[in-house]
This record gives structure tokens, sequence and C-alpha cells, in this order.
């Protein structure tokens, strides 16, 4: 009995150790596959981030890019020391692919702002400081993120608009180029002089030092309206200078044409009315 009970011991240590090398190997080789594909993926992570910035990249997107590409390494990193302890992982990615899949379902309009927020980063149709109109919403850019865009109104309002709004209409970017020009119309009366009207307009135009020599402005009759002879008067000038010129000419044309005596119109029409005798019975 002694010997049985011996023997016994023996095999249990036997199998303990057994058991113990065997996991023990497998916990450490998890270990060890864990250790160095997390290294591996913040080296992949790094190289990612620097092969966009050298691409001239937007900083948002090389940061989320990067972010999303240790995240999938990891992952796969994850799966792999879980494979070495013996844990089943084909029914764990199908566990995952689920879970992703009604995740996505739910998320439907945040997913579709993140990959309008992608599209804006990677192509940049505005950037911060830029004054737009996006959405039926005009605003200075203040910031562009993944999901929204953050913009201030120039009577200082702070509009938040989701970037599938942006890239699913048209989108008008007023500082893209470097100038502008300003549309203007300027009505006279029928009895005044053209020629000097057109003389005090282009000489308003050509004083300013702001307005550009080219493209030349232009200052001619638009049309004969119903009221009035119309001007059509179009100077270039530098995008941050548009409002202050366009604010200037309007004040000095209504100055300049007082002084000259030439008269704005207003809008009118002549209504005549023509007696009408009653017949005799």
């Amino acid at each position: 009995m002694e010997t049985l009970a011996y023997w016994m011991s023996s095999m249990d240590s036997e199998v303990l150790t057994g058991y113990a090398v065997q996991y023990g190997t497998a916990l450490i080789m998890a270990g060890v596959i864990f250790i160095l594909g997390r290294w591996a993926a913040r080296i992949a992570r790094r190289m990612v981030r620097a092969g966009l910035k050298r691409a001239q990249m937007d900083d948002t997107l090389v940061s989320f890019i990067g972010n999303v590409a240790y995240g999938l390494l990891m992952a796969f990193v994850v799966i792999a020391a879980l494979s070495q302890l013996g844990v089943e992982t084909t029914s764990l990615a199908a566990i995952f692919a689920a879970a992703g899949l009604a995740i996505g379902l739910a998320l439907q309009g945040s997913l579709s702002n993140f990959a309008a927020g992608i599209m804006i980063i990677a192509f940049r149709p505005f950037k911060a400081g830029d004054f737009v109109t996006v959405a039926g919403t005009s605003g200075t850019v203040e910031e562009v993120n993944i999901f929204t865009t953050h913009m201030k109104t120039p009577d200082n309002k702070a509009i938040v608009v989701p970037n599938a709004a942006i890239t699913g209409d048209i989108i008008t970017n007023f500082s893209a180029k470097e100038t502008r020009r300003i549309d203007m119309v300027f009505g006279i009366g029928y009895d005044d002089d053209i020629r000097k009207a057109k003389d005090i307009l282009t000489g308003i135009v050509e004083g300013d030092e702001r307005v550009l020599k080219d493209p030349a402005p232009v200052v001619a009759v638009l049309e004969l309206g119903d009221s009035s002879v119309n001007f059509a008067v179009r100077p270039w000038v530098k995008a941050a200078d548009y409002w202050d010129c366009y604010f200037f000419f309007m004040e000095t044309v209504k100055r300049e044409f007082d002084a000259a005596g030439i008269t704005i119109p207003y809008p009118q029409r002549d209504v005549h009315l023509h007696e009408v005798k009653g017949r005799a019975a």
C-alpha cells in the first residue's frame, strides 16, 4: 500500500509538473507575442505618421490614421496571444464581427459624419480661418473635427455643422483665392449725363490704391432699366480688403453723385388717368 501511494503521488507530481511546463510555456510565449507585437505596432504607428506628414497631410488626419493602424495591429496581437494560450479565436472573431456590424448599424449617421470628416481633412476644401458657405450657413471656420465642423458667424454666433451635411452640399470658399471681384450696380436717372456719371465712377475706382490694376476694373452701362440707367462697377481687390472696399465705394459714390447733381432714382411708375364720359341714355 505504501508503494502504491508513493507511485500515485509520484504520478501526480509528474502530471502537475507537465501541466505547469505546458501552460507555463504557453503563457510565456503569449506574453512574448504580446510584448513584441505591441512594440511592432508602436513602430508601425510612428512609420505611418511619418509617411503621412511627409505627404503633408493634416495633423488631425495623421493622428487619427496612426491610432487606427495601431488599434488594428493590437487587435491581431491580442488574438495571436490568445491563440497561443489555446483559446478558440474563430468564435471570438465572429463575435467581434457581429458586434461591429451591430454597432455600425446603430451609428449609421455618426459613421457618415465620420467618413465625411475624413474626406474634408484629406482633400481640404477649406481650412481653419477660411470664410465659407456650407450647408446653407456662412461663417469663419474655427476647427474641423472628425464628426463636425465648428464655425463662427460674422455676428459672433457659434455654429456646429455635421460633416455629412457639408460634403453632401455645395461648398463656397471665399478665402481660397487671394483676390476677389466686387460686383456693384449703381443707377442714375435718364435725364442725367451718362458720360459724367461714368467718369465719376471710374475716378473713384481708379483712385483707390486697394483696387488691383490686373485684372483691370470694369465700369460700363449694364442695362437700361425701368426707372434708371444702371452701371456695372467691378473692381478686383485682395480678399482681405473686400468688405472695406465695398462699404467705401457705396458711401463715396453716393457723396460724389450728390455733389455732381446726379440722381439715384427711386423705383417709380407713371400712372395716367383717362376720364371717360358716360353715354346718354
